[in-house]
């Protein structure tokens, strides 16, 4: 009798109660194949981090006396095949039981699905399905909680996730929010000018040179600076605990003030950097949660700031793996808006006049990572207000961060950032024209474009894109009372005005290589 455990890329908690004591009869089982790393073309700083990863983990089991058996990506027996890689691994330990934690991106959870189900028929096998342990909700409590209701809004969820787990409530009414208020949305806006100093980089390099060369050598396709000779994204949970304190102790308290900031001069701002950690599971929500709430009733960081970081874990998190369950496999299809525009080249290199994008993208190529406002409100922006096709600007945000899992890269692309899924998500398209930018960033003053300029050679790109984005879609958005000011100003526009401001839009559309 002997069971085969299945770990995947992003299952790395020594925590699961799996691993609460060791059994001879069990064996861990970890594989590198190709089709996991090619599903979309990734970024060579995400496959590293994630296979490195991995064999950190095998490492930690095996040290504690479980049995694994890795199968790394160059080793001659890999099928390259999850399905016929379990196969051969059943057959090999004369396995009668198999179990895996849930997967968190639908294509796994069926392809794990009609494997389990073929196994029981061809071996015999007795398959389990079992929980990650790591998130707040099941798959299906999001959909439960919106049954009733035809638009889907993060703020009602956050609020019950935030009783329902006693997060962040006063002391004395636990259904009432501490400091009286939900959301402290409006004090976190702040552009950054050079003060406070931003905090060095506390994570710690390492060196996966060989790692990657063992990768390339067994022909992994990858894009971006890979870094192997200094990565530094957490090897494992002891690592992503280092970062976690020195986030509540160095950022935390800046982070509420700053979190919607842009600047050329820093590439993090105030962010934590916790996505992969959290995303690969070496943490856990709930205790990143618990340290930044202590923070706020030690006094160490106001609470302005303390909700706005909570709010990305406990509500919005939570509420989009919801969404992904409740509408896939179907939601990858939507496009309400009608955009087929293929990706500009400088997507992949970064190389465009417009400073914020290429500052962004850029450092997306460097780093696998940008932070939200410049996933929403520059890189994305640009690409709903373009036409781009949300479908490439999902394999292209899916592939390039670091964090990205489909569960929650979809729907914070396609629905909060494309407005592709109509409304379902987001209660209005995500756009601006480049006061926004100007006004919460500092790129417009080495702008080849000029921010003010709404026509003409060197007008800013994403002002004349504003107006027309509004102009084409008119049939579906001017009746939507968040954006009813954006058409009063159109209809103050005289013709001449609208007509230019379309040709230069039609212009910048049909050359967006050039721009």
């Amino acid at each position: 009798m002997s069971t085969l455990r299945l770990i995947l890329g992003d299952q790395l908690n020594p925590g699961h109660s799996w691993f609460g004591e060791v059994r001879p009869d069990v064996v861990y089982v970890l594989m590198e194949i190709h089709p996991e790393m090619a599903y979309v073309l990734h970024h060579a700083q995400k496959i590293l981090a994630i296979v490195a990863g991995m064999r950190d983990f095998a490492r930690q089991l095996k040290a504690d006396g479980h049995r694994v058996r890795y199968v790394a990506l160059d080793d001659p027996s890999n099928r390259q095949s999850l399905p016929d890689n379990l196969d051969a691994l059943v057959r090999h330990y004369g396995a009668t039981h198999f179990e895996y934690q849930e997967p968190d991106e639908w294509r796994l959870d069926q392809q794990l699905h009609t494997w389990a189900q073929d196994a029981e028929c061809r071996h015999g096998l007795s398959c389990q399905r079992v929980s990650s342990e790591h998130f707040y909700t099941e798959r299906d409590e999001a959909a439960a909680l919106f049954a009733s209701r035809k638009q889907w809004l993060m703020e009602h969820f956050y609020r019950q996730m935030r009783i329902q787990h006693h997060v962040l409530l006063d002391a004395d009414n636990p259904k009432r929010p501490a400091g009286g208020q939900w959301n402290f949305d409006p004090d976190n806006r702040k552009a950054w000018k050079g003060s406070p100093p931003l905090p060095a980089d506390w994570r710690t390099p390492h060196d996966h040179r060989a790692l990657w060369q063992t990768l390339c050598d067994a022909g992994v396709h990858s894009f971006g600076d890979p870094q192997s000779d200094q990565l530094a994204w957490p090897l494992n949970r002891q690592e992503a605990l280092q970062h976690l304190d020195a986030f509540i102790t160095q950022a935390l308290p800046h982070f509420g003030n700053y979190q919607d900031a842009l600047t050329e001069h820093g590439w993090r701002l105030f962010h934590s950097l916790l996505s992969f950690a959290l995303n690969t599971k070496m943490l856990n929500p709930r205790e990143v949660v618990a340290r930044a709430e202590q923070a706020w009733l030690d006094g160490h960081a106001p609470l302005p700031a303390v909700e706005g970081f909570i709010r990305q874990i406990l509500g919005w998190r939570e509420y989009v793996r919801g969404v992904y369950w409740a509408h896939m496999p179907g939601y990858v299809t939507h496009n309400a808006l009608g955009h087929t525009l293929p990706l500009p080249e400088w997507f992949w290199t970064g190389q465009t006049r417009m400073a914020c994008l290429s500052h962004a993208i850029g450092q997306s190529l460097t780093h696998a990572y940008a932070h939200h406002i410049q996933r929403l409100m520059v890189i994305g922006n640009f690409a709903l207000l373009a036409g781009l096709s949300p479908q490439s600007v999902h394999q292209w945000y899916l592939g390039v961060y670091i964090d990205a899992f489909e569960w929650v890269e979809l729907p914070n692309t396609l629905g909060m950032s494309q407005f592709a899924d109509g409304g379902l998500l987001a209660t209005k398209p995500y756009v601006s024209s480049a006061s926004y930018l100007h006004r919460m960033g500092d790129h417009c003053q080495r702008c080849h474009y000029r921010h003010q300029d709404r026509i003409g050679p060197q007008a800013c790109p994403f002002n004349a894109l504003y107006w027309d984005f509004h102009l084409r879609h008119a049939d579906k958005l001017q009746r939507n009372p968040r954006i009813g000011m954006v058409y009063k100003n159109l209809n103050k526009m005289d013709a001449d005005t609208i007509d230019a401001i379309q040709a230069q839009a039609c212009d910048l559309r049909a050359r967006l290589n050039a721009l």
